[in-house]
């Protein structure tokens, strides 16, 4: 039977149509571009969309022809009509080699022959977690998609029961994290973060660095009070810090990110750290320590003696590692003279504080007031934080949809939860104590001088941090073990203490998930995670030295040794 095709091919006398931006009437501003309409417009090629149709015939018997309207008129047996095939959609799965280099390292281990007191479950689940560790540095998928697969293999290979794998979602410090990031959204969204941000920059914002030196101090003068280094950082800090890259144009994913944003958050995580290092009541981990110290050697390690002790080497600290950081990670934009004249005028035109930046100051510092006096009240941090959401989500300021597109609380909220489960059970299952017996045993051997056991014995528990998710874990899990072999080899046992105490701190610097503040300025997004590293080791090397060279000059001038 004959088949008649009717085939039309249209030309409406463009072949394609190109996505163009509307003028601006007036040029963009360097310096301080609209936080919300900030992002570049790139040019769009729609020709895949819109083009002339052209479909060529197949046995042509009459044609007519008019214009830019062509009708061709087919009689042809019936034939198979040529279909192009579907073009093939982009593997959108993890990355095959990162994911390979992953489970090889956790396959290779698990089949290691398990060192003599180690147990079987203890070395398995080590295997799992470097594998994971692998997974998260190499990325093969989001980083709350690697660390879930850990908790699978964990669960899988019943290392772990589900309740165990799952435990730390139970923990504060995750949802305090996860918290901090729906504080922030409050801050950007109200505007009150660029008040804050533009009040900042009209006072030293003429320099990046003195801006940077700016909030440093804040955060350390802050640090006594409010005892959780992740409710400074991101109940506090982390939304003013965001609402000053955005104000000085440097956002994430468009490139611009160098231009302020990489060193600022890197400069506010690392001087996090050497801030909660100074003081006492700065960490939540700081009294265990002083507890342990006190059950070990009988010593009690005071407030007063404590600052006494750091106030020099921090306040050196504070100072040298922004300046380092600079040089080796410097923004883009070093000066901006005419900056602190934009944000006055900026801020004037912000006009007086709107109803929903009044909540939102007022909330804030109801949230800080409980963190100080908290401990009074039988509060901890995340519950006064919980408080505050709750006043925000009651008052309309943030609402729930909002919390709940706010990918990167969650994301951070799920591996963060994953390593601490993981980093507690390889303590529960006796691995840390078998390291750190098995090290205090090698070093003791030796036969050296106190001073070099002793820096040894510092080298292998500040870097063996890379295997906790947590101070508290470390602290407890190794803190008296090595007072005690160092004590025992010579070193002044009340400056062993406050030696492992500071560098409790400081360890936290070297990964993404060493300490509370950690996943809250890596979560974001400024700063790639092999930078985050980099820059975290060699900054441990600097805070090394400068604790151990600087502070050994001052601990001797007060006659700690």
């Amino acid at each position: 039977m004959a088949s008649v095709a009717l085939i039309s091919s249209c030309s409406l006398g463009y072949s394609r149509i190109q996505s163009r931006a509307l003028p601006s009437s007036s040029g963009p501003n360097p310096v301080f571009p609209h936080p919300f309409l900030s992002k570049s417009t790139s040019k769009s090629n729609n020709s895949s969309f819109i083009k002339p149709l052209n479909l060529t015939p197949i046995i042509s018997t009459n044609s007519v022809q008019k214009n830019n309207w062509k009708v061709t008129v087919k009689a042809a047996a019936s034939a198979p009509a040529s279909v192009n095939p579907p073009s093939q959609q982009p593997w959108q799965g993890a990355a095959l080699k990162p994911l390979m280099a992953s489970i090889a390292t956790g396959v290779i281990l698990w089949f290691v022959p398990v060192p003599s007191g180690v147990s079987r479950n203890a070395w398995q689940l080590l295997s799992i977690f470097l594998a994971t560790i692998v997974g998260i540095i190499t990325q093969p998928l989001p980083l709350g998609a690697v660390a879930l697969l850990g908790l699978g293999a964990s669960v899988l290979t019943k290392t772990l029961t589900f309740s165990a794998a799952f435990s730390a979602f139970g923990d504060p410090i995750p949802w305090l994290i996860a918290l901090a990031f729906f504080f922030a959204r409050g801050f950007i969204k109200t505007g009150l973060g660029n008040r804050i941000a533009y009040q900042f920059v009209s006072l030293f914002g003429s320099s990046s660095l003195g801006l940077g030196y700016s909030l440093v101090f804040s955060e350390a003068l802050l640090a006594p009070a409010i005892p959780s280094v992740s409710a400074r950082a991101g109940g506090i800090f982390l939304p003013i810090v965001k609402s000053l890259c955005v104000a000085c144009g440097s956002n994430t994913g468009d490139g611009t990110e160098n231009k302020l944003g990489s060193w600022l958050m890197l400069t506010c995580f690392q001087t996090s750290v050497i801030s909660s290092s100074m003081f006492l009541t700065a960490m939540a981990a700081n009294p265990l320590s002083a507890n342990l110290a006190f059950s070990t050697i009988k010593q009690q390690i005071g407030w007063t003696d404590w600052a006494k002790a750091a106030i020099v080497p921090g306040f050196v600290s504070l100072l040298l590692v922004p300046l380092i950081l600079y040089v080796t990670y410097p923004p883009t934009v070093k000066r901006s003279p005419d900056a602190p004249k934009l944000a006055k005028e900026k801020l004037e035109k912000m006009g007086p504080m709107s109803k929903n930046e009044i909540i939102m100051a007022g909330t804030l510092l109801l949230t800080v007031g409980l963190w100080i006096f908290g401990g009074r009240l039988n509060l901890d941090a995340v519950t006064a934080a919980i408080l505050g959401l709750s006043v925000l989500l009651v008052t309309g300021v943030v609402t729930w949809k909002e919390c709940l597109a706010e990918a990167v609380a969650w994301d951070t909220l799920t591996w963060f939860a994953a390593l601490i489960a993981m980093a507690g059970y390889l303590n529960k299952y006796g691995l840390i104590s078998w390291f750190s017996e098995t090290v205090v045993k090698v070093v003791g051997g030796l036969g050296l001088s106190w001073q070099l056991s002793f820096g040894i014995l510092v080298l292998l528990y500040f870097y063996s941090h890379y295997f906790f998710a947590s101070g508290a874990a470390h602290i407890g899990a190794m803190f008296t073990a090595f007072l005690s072999v160092a004590s025992a080899l010579g070193t002044p046992p009340y400056l062993c203490a406050l030696v492992l105490s500071f560098l409790s701190n400081l360890m936290g610097g070297i990964t993404h998930y060493g300490i509370g503040s950690a996943p809250i300025f890596y979560g974001a997004g400024y700063v790639p995670l092999a930078k985050w590293w980099g820059y975290g080791f060699l900054i441990s090397v600097v805070n090394i030295i400068i604790w151990l060279g600087v502070g050994g000059i001052w601990w001797k001038a007060i006659g700690l040794w």
